[in-house]
């Protein structure tokens, strides 16, 4: 499939066709040095972090309504605030108040931080630190910005961070965190066999061909889903993210105590890998608009992956983390009391659009159902508030015994 070069109709001026053109340059002369092919992942990772041109890494306004899509915490301030309860509980778990951090990754434009300090300094729940890890420069820097307009006299207890901390102790958020991590594509050949998906250049811009596998640890995560019944028919393409698995690892490895929670739009493998579901998960979104084309206004939209949620619990068990719970974004946060938030605001100024945007975050025609959390913990076994609405963790198992147990 041959796809133009990066650029269509509705890309608004001349600057940002030019930035389009130049990333698309860029990867067309790493796949020539590589010998013409791209496997996705690199494809997708220069698309969104190549530096000065990825799209997380350029200047454009990414979030909000003047942006391309809309977060959780930008829809609605009672996001950020059950997320404060739920880290609450994690560290009044962990010992005296002020002795855990909380450590965020990929902080979006900063409305999670500020309203969960916020939040948090009026229950004197404070953390010694919020950390917040953003690889991208730009993104950064809009937080350190917002943070230091919205809550000037917490800015002191923010730190942003090029790598993982040391020895940490606490809690652990990643809102929109994984779908951003490039995936390596795969389709099923005649014979039953995984086949991998590169990126070459083309005369018109970029294309797809399957070729065989190349990417280290790609066949035999195809493989284990076949054995389980999934991905087994020819022409079936679909994702694997293989760097879920070192993430973890690392993370593990830094953390002593306390428990994570993983919110984004995704399904359980079975889900994921549904026969009718044979194109893949693909999500790109520019201007409000969502369509399943990477190759379109390159470095000027999103692009992401679904999560596997399943390969989400099975590679925190095998770094020696507990399976605390998982379950749709609307059962967390009514477990986590979104509703004793409304009812406390019912007679306010802004009652109305609270309930507009609370109705956002748990319509399963929006976000309610579409987005899932899981939870992992170690060190710290505690039933959490957010999976005690209704835990839905037998959906990821598909009835394997011990499943979510810690394997190290």
């Amino acid at each position: 499939m041959s796809h133009p070069a990066g650029i269509a109709a509705d890309v608004p001026d001349t600057e940002a066709r030019e930035h389009s053109r130049r990333l698309l340059d860029s990867i067309r002369r790493e796949a020539h040095a590589r010998g013409g092919l791209l496997p996705f992942d690199r494809f997708m990772e220069l698309a969104l972090y190549a530096p000065g041109l990825g799209y997380y890494v350029a200047g454009t306004r990414k979030l909000g309504r003047d942006g391309d899509f809309v977060t959780a915490p930008e829809l609605s301030p009672l996001f950020g605030r059950c997320i404060a309860e739920q880290c609450r509980a994690v560290l009044a778990a962990l010992g005296p108040e002020g002795e855990s951090d909380i450590l965020e990754f990929g902080a979006g434009s900063g409305t999670l931080a500020a309203e969960v300090l916020s939040s948090l300094r009026e229950h004197d729940a404070l953390p010694k630190r919020y950390l917040i890890l953003e690889p991208s420069p730009d993104l950064r820097q809009r937080q350190q910005r917002f943070l230091a307009e919205q809550l000037p006299e917490l800015l002191a207890r923010v730190s942003w961070l090029d790598h993982l901390p040391e020895g940490f102790q606490g809690c652990v958020l990643a809102n929109e965190v994984l779908d951003a991590m490039p995936v390596h594509r795969f389709r099923i050949g005649a014979d039953g066999r995984p086949r991998e998906i590169f990126v070459r250049p083309s005369p018109e811009g970029l294309e797809e061909l399957s070729g065989e596998v190349v990417s280290p640890g790609l066949e035999a995560a195809v493989q284990a889903l076949q054995d389980r019944g999934l991905a087994v028919d020819s022409g079936f393409e679909s994702e694997i993210n293989l760097r879920l698995g070192p993430w973890m690892v690392a993370l593990s490895e830094v953390l002593e105590r306390g428990a994570v929670f993983i919110l984004d739009y995704g399904y359980p493998q079975a889900e994921y890998y549904r026969d009718d579901r044979s194109h893949g998960t693909l999500l790109c979104h520019y201007r409000h608009r969502a369509q399943a084309d990477p190759y379109l206004h390159l470095g000027l939209q999103d692009i992401g992956a679904h999560v596997d949620f399943t390969a989400v619990a099975e590679a925190g068990a095998s770094t020696g983390l507990r399976l605390a719970g998982y379950t749709t974004q609307a059962n967390f946060l009514i477990g986590c009391g979104i509703d004793r938030f409304l009812a406390q605001a019912s007679e306010g100024p802004n009652a109305l659009d609270l309930m507009l945007g609370a109705r956002q975050l748990l319509l399963p025609s929006a976000m309610g159902e579409r987005f899932q959390v899981i939870g992992l913990d170690k060190g710290v076994s505690e039933d959490w508030s957010g999976f005690s609405f209704r835990d839905l963790r037998d959906r990821l198992d598909g009835g394997r015994p011990g499943f979510g147990e810690p394997l190290a």
